[in-house]
């Protein structure tokens, strides 16, 4: 079974007893401090961490207000419980008879479990590594959090002002990227008329293009210059 779950989490596990306690729920435990309850208190600090360390370094524009709703959707009981049954958590934990007898888990026990096995991580391998497997599963969410923000409209604000304003409509061109697979990184700028804007670099394509549309906003003067997260000055 522990061959298994490293297989599923893809991380070999220096001490495998960490892993094994992380999948260990109480219902199965002599003692609860033998369970992952421990552990699943750690894995929810570290989790909201790595969410809010990412959120300021990849959204800088955004104000504490939009960073914390982001962070609380995405680190909700609703988003982990739906990572561990993506990754399946549930045939891997050590239930009591009484648990185990039931057609589904509790979404609270799916949750958890996701929750213990990223502390189990941290304490294997580090920050890292945990940093490496939160945002592996979790950065879809977090970009479909950030993207459902008013203020990450940035692209159809451009379109707006070109279509009224200007001969061309915004093309957004990919000048780079690099990094490996789980963790690659896109460089992408906004070109109108021919001219292009300064470019902007983030972990997926729409995330740049939405940086870079706010800085072709900035350049052109349609931000308020008081609130780059997204007070904009209304055309003339």
């Amino acid at each position: 079974m522990i061959e298994k779950a490293q297989s599923v989490l893809d991380y070999q596990f220096r001490n495998p007893a960490l892993l094994t306690e992380a999948l260990t729920h109480a219902s199965s435990a002599g003692d609860r401090r033998e369970s992952n309850e421990r552990m699943e208190f750690l894995g929810d600090a570290i989790l909201g961490f790595v969410v809010c360390e990412h959120l300021c370094a990849q959204y800088p524009e955004l104000l504490e207000g939009d960073l914390t709703k982001i962070k609380s959707s995405v680190v909700s009981r609703n988003i982990c419980a739906r990572v561990s049954r993506s990754l399946d958590l549930a045939a891997l934990l050590n239930l009591g008879k009484g648990m185990a007898g039931r057609p589904g888990l509790p979404q609270s026990v799916s949750a958890a479990v996701l929750e213990a096995v990223i502390a189990a991580i941290y304490l294997d391998g580090g920050m890292e590594e945990a940093r490496r497997f939160i945002l592996r599963h979790m950065g879809p969410y977090i970009e479909d959090a950030a993207g459902s923000s008013h203020h990450q409209n940035f692209k159809s604000v451009l379109q707006q002002h070109a279509q009224k304003n200007l001969t061309g409509s915004p093309m957004y061109v990919l000048l780079d990227e690099k990094g490996p697979d789980h963790a690659k990184c896109f460089e992408v700028c906004v070109e109108i008329d021919g001219q292009r804007y300064e470019s902007a670099w983030a972990n997926s394509k729409k995330e740049a293009e939405q940086k870079a549309a706010l800085k072709a906003l900035s350049t052109l003067g349609l931000l308020d210059d008081g609130d780059l997260g997204g007070v904009f000055v209304q055309d003339e």
